[in-house]
């Protein structure tokens, strides 16, 4: 999924295009990505001690660094 255009903000689930994102940005320094950025679906998110996965029905799984 590294190479996919991020279409939608992955916190908000709104168009990355519109508004302000700044918040959401913020945020994500602390939190799993909510939703896909390919599609806007709500995904599949689980954290553990050791980081987090996050799973699209469609495009598949994101993993904490």
């Amino acid at each position: 999924m590294t190479n996919a255009v991020e279409t939608y903000c992955d916190r908000c689930g709104e168009p990355a295009g519109e508004g302000d994102h700044a918040a959401c940005r913020a945020a994500r320094a602390m939190e799993p990505p909510r939703y896909c950025p390919r599609c806007r679906r709500r995904m599949v998110v689980q954290v553990t001690p050791l980081g987090w996965t996050a799973r699209c029905s469609r495009h598949g799984e994101l993993a904490s660094a």
